[in-house]
């Protein structure tokens, strides 16, 4: 065979050898290449997809193609939260206030803490039906106050702005939906005492309190959905976890893939 290819056996057995010596440091890179995704999926709680992984990859020095992670996540069998059906809110009465909408879709705010956004979902806890309320700092996507009870009420809403640490008085404007929870007197004390401007969205309108829906859209996607709470305790206690995870590790396509704290600090290295 080699005479008829016109070529000596030594470079023969050369190219055979470093064939099968290519092959496997191919299948090599490949096992090392899975390993590493696999441990951001797992570290990540099983959300991120192959775009966000591919960033992850970025940080440890590795460049891949999202076509090429995708195909191995398939392989190994991984596949994110965000690929599963999810549960449809439920419709709520509204509340006819004439507050206008102050903030009027401007979802880009250059301080931090100035425009609170929140809203309310729903979640299983045993066989009855809990609530989470959310207030979320605009300008970074930040979680800065939170809350879990068995009424949907003004209480709910009270409870989460007292787990905020910051100072209140920094927040212009307070931007909700038209949910009753958030128009009653007691969060109107909260605002007046703090010179707060409140901001509702119009009827109907999801997309006018846009980056609180999605984030709570984020929140049954990656945690609720599929979980099985026992008690109110269990689930706080949860959240807390999820929240902590929300604000330092989870990166945010929006922030240039940073997570809200990471967002945060950096802006704050800027100015210095």
């Amino acid at each position: 065979m080699c005479k008829v290819l016109g070529i000596s056996r030594s470079n023969f057995y050369y190219g055979t050898t470093t064939a099968v010596v290519n092959q496997q440091k191919k299948e090599d890179e490949e096992q090392a290449l899975k390993k590493k995704i696999s441990t951001i999926f797992r570290q990540q709680r099983s959300v991120y997809g192959a775009s966000k992984i591919k960033v992850e990859l970025e940080h440890l020095g590795e460049t891949i193609s999202k076509r090429r992670i995708r195909r191995l996540m398939q392989e190994m069998g991984l596949v994110s939260t965000y690929a599963r059906p999810s549960y449809k809110p439920m419709k709520t009465a509204t509340n006819e206030a004439a507050y206008r909408n102050v903030l009027n879709r401007q979802f880009k705010v250059g301080q931090q803490l100035t425009i609170l956004v929140s809203d309310l979902t729903y979640v299983k806890v045993g066989s009855n039906w809990h609530y989470i309320c959310l207030l979320i700092d605009l300008y970074n996507r930040e979680i800065v106050g939170s809350s879990a009870g068995a009424r949907k009420d003004a209480a709910l809403v009270q409870r989460a702005f007292a787990t905020v640490k910051l100072d209140l008085h920094a927040v212009s404007v307070f931007h909700t939906d038209r949910g009753s929870e958030f128009k009653n007197e007691g969060i109107d004390e909260i605002l007046e005492a703090h010179g707060i401007e409140r901001s509702l969205s119009q009827k109907g309108n999801p997309y006018d309190n846009a980056v609180a829906e999605t984030t709570f859209k984020t929140l049954k996607t990656e945690w609720i959905n599929g979980r099985r709470f026992e008690s109110l305790k269990q689930l706080s206690l949860e959240l807390f976890d999820y929240i902590n995870w929300y604000n330092n590790l989870r990166i945010h396509g929006s922030l240039g893939y940073l997570s809200p704290v990471a967002y945060r600090l950096s802006s704050l290295k800027k100015v210095v």
